[in-house]
């Protein structure tokens, strides 16, 4: 027997269709019945790949016990975040807001006009480490909602008053400059962990705009510490067990401060994200470790989270099943590896792969993880020695790489959302230019066609595909993510296809989410009128704010076109957010970007000429994160460029600052010179 989530597309909503529980999804209907009935709505918000999302389902959500007092006492909604990031965003900043913490299964009850008065995440089905018990609570809310009923209503319009307030402050009259940036890598400087990188203790989340802002702080101040900050904590983060060793690509997070257990769930957006920072920093360092790890982590996009037609795929899940045909799911088990698993495999080589990576006898979980994790005589490959012979590493991972792929794997969301492909076709973009490799290319091209195919229409972007386009619109984040990406295809290509799609979706944007009072971009376009509230991010989290990227995006294309009034609106953007900036600004650090950004002289590089490969690549190469690449090409609305042309027939760079240029240069070698000044 299914219920209403057995007509979904969304492979978290169908992982519930199942359930007892008389679920609904986000919508009119549910909305109707709690209403009709004067029933408090349960809200339910996770993801598909969520490991505690599985544990509460398991425990409360297939209970018919649970389910039963569940269906009598509320009207039960169903949201995956991925798909519903807007209702995501308001109900978890209440819940932030009222208990200081929050993630993800989300558990918030409102009242039948959309109000929350109570929220949390996990509730476990028995009182556990202070954790009340879930049909506990759920008795309890019944209760207080049949007796007090009318303060309770008057207490979430109170709620979603202050919230919307807190939307609607007038931006800080303070100047931002470049006090700022110092203030940030302070901030940043106080809880870096010097022995194991990264910041602050367990857990260890990589937060990529950090890496972006320590670069771009590198290059502008000359800051050797933000620079040895930044590559220390990539490398630690290469060697731990937060880095498949076999597969390529990174986990979600680090459970423990040495990046060793991971949570092993794999997201899109990590991925996109990370190589691009540790692409940045080969193009820094020229270390063939860096490239390497980038390499690594495309690699596993293209083989497992690329579709037939070309889009990115979602995530994987940290659980799987224990063997094939036997019920029991294990987080990580699809990872980890008893010692004696890798002796029957590897054989004569078994002694060196164990003490690169170490392996030892009764497994290698360090003291202090997880008590419930199933690691008890397992190992997680961590890098520990220094390798004598990497070719025979390489064949021991492939080997065990093999083997591996003949267990159960992990779920795979197949969701295809534009924002986190824009991330992607990003990567691919610069990594293909950078490294000079077509198949990156290729893949960044195929994806940014799939998403201007499939989710492109009537001048409006939608948020996913899934066995057809959703019929839920994109939201900011959406239009800046694509944005982002299709103006670092246009540099890595020259194809001027992407630019004039940028502009299609710069002007979309502007007209959906631009705050006309105060700057910035609101979250939402504000057509939905069940999201009670109309929200701009003010923090660069596992993903950055759609305003920080938009506002890089707004200077990038300024230049590009020379147009003002793109300029200004990046910086009513920057300025919309001083209140977080002057404050607290490593909250920020994908905006401080596109400050630092605004701050600079951007250099305007354009190449004239028929066959431009070798100077674009000596440009490629090196990283120059205030620039903008151009090709002189008639089909581009730029006066200025008419005038560039190639010099006795051969292709000529003319590097600038402020539409003011230097002599142009025809060799790869007077190029490169040019841009090391």
């Amino acid at each position: 027997m299914t219920n209403r989530l057995a007509r979904e597309k969304s492979p978290y909503l169908l992982q519930h269709a199942d359930n007892p529980v008389d679920w609904f999804p986000w919508g009119e209907e549910a909305f109707a019945k709690a209403r009709a009935e004067n029933k408090p709505i349960f809200l339910s918000i996770g993801y598909s790949t969520c490991h505690w999302c599985h544990v509460m389902a398991h425990e409360s959500f297939e209970s018919e016990e649970t389910a039963a007092l569940m269906n009598r006492e509320f009207v039960n909604v169903k949201v995956d975040r991925e798909e519903r990031p807007d209702v995501d965003r308001v109900y978890m900043t209440f819940v932030q807001a009222t208990t200081g913490h929050g993630g993800w299964p989300m558990s918030v009850w409102l009242t039948p006009n959309l109000q929350p008065f109570v929220g949390g995440t996990y509730f476990p089905p028995e009182d556990r480490h202070g954790h009340p018990a879930f049909r506990k609570v759920i008795a309890g809310i019944a209760n207080a909602w049949k007796q007090n009923r009318e303060q309770i209503v008057e207490q979430g319009e109170r709620i979603i008053e202050v919230l919307r307030e807190s939307q609607n402050a007038a931006p800080d009259s303070r100047k931002i400059d470049n006090d700022v940036l110092d203030k940030a890598f302070e901030q940043f400087s106080r809880t870096f962990d010097a022995h194991e990188g990264g910041f602050g203790s367990a857990p260890k989340f990589p937060r990529p705009a950090t890496f972006n802002f320590l670069t771009r702080y590198y290059a502008r101040a000359r800051n050797q510490r933000a620079l040895d900050v930044d590559l220390f904590t990539l490398r630690k983060m290469a060697a731990g067990g937060m880095h498949d060793h076999l597969g390529g690509g990174f986990h979600r997070y680090s459970v423990d401060r040495y990046w060793h257990v991971p949570h092993f769930e794999k997201m899109l957006y990590d991925q996109a994200q990370l190589a691009v920072a540790y692409l940045e920093a080969f193009q820094i360092t020229q270390d063939r470790q860096f490239e390497s790890v980038a390499r690594d982590i495309l690699d596993y996009v293209l083989r497992d989270m690329t579709s037939a037609e070309g889009g990115f795929y979602s995530a994987e899940d940290a659980d799987s099943l224990l063997e094939h045909g036997k019920p029991e799911h294990a987080e990580g088990a699809f990872y980890v590896w008893t010692e004696k698993e890798i002796d029957d495999v590897l054989g004569d080589e078994a002694e060196a792969f164990k003490l690169h990576y170490g392996v030892q006898e009764n497994g290698n979980a360090p003291d202090g993880s997880d008590p419930q994790r199933e690691f008890v005589g397992k190992n997680i490959l961590i890098e520990r020695g220094v390798a004598q012979d990497r070719q025979s590493l390489a064949r021991s991972r492939e080997k065990l790489l093999s083997i591996r792929c003949k267990r159960p794997r992990p779920h795979l969301d197949d969701k295809i959302i534009a924002a986190w492909n824009g991330l992607m076709i990003s990567a691919f973009a610069r990594a293909g230019a950078a490294l000079n490799e077509p198949k990156y290319l290729d893949a960044a091209k195929r994806a940014a066609e799939f998403i201007r195919q499939n989710l492109w229409q009537n001048e409006i972007l939608f948020r996913s595909y899934r066995e057809g386009r959703s019929k839920i619109e994109g939201f900011a984040d959406d239009y800046a993510f694509v944005i982002q990406a299709v103006v670092d295809l246009y540099e890595a290509t020259f194809e001027i296809e992407w630019l004039k799609f940028a502009v299609e979706l710069q002007n979309a944007m502007d007209g959906l989410f631009w705050d006309e009072t105060n700057g910035g971009y609101f979250s939402t376009s504000g057509k939905d009128a069940s999201v009670v509230l109309r929200m701009k991010d003010d923090n660069d989290s596992a993903e950055p704010a759609a305003s920080s990227v938009a506002a890089l995006n707004l200077l990038r294309l300024a230049q590009i076109f020379n147009r003002e009034e793109w300029r200004e609106r990046a910086e009513k953007t920057i300025n919309a957010f001083a209140p977080t900036l002057n404050a607290f600004p490593s909250a920020m650090p994908q905006m401080l970007v596109a400050l630092d950004y605004s701050l600079a002289k951007p250099r305007q590089i354009v190449i004239a000429g028929e066959d431009v490969r070798e100077l674009a690549r000596e440009v490629h190469r090196a990283f120059l994160p205030n620039k903008v690449l151009l090709r002189a090409d008639a089909h581009l609305e730029n006066e200025a460029l008419r005038a560039m042309r190639p010099i006795h027939g051969k292709a000529t760079a003319y590097v600038c600052e402020n539409f003011t240029c230097k002599a142009p240069v025809t060799e790869p070698a007077k190029l490169r010179e040019l841009l090391s000044i």
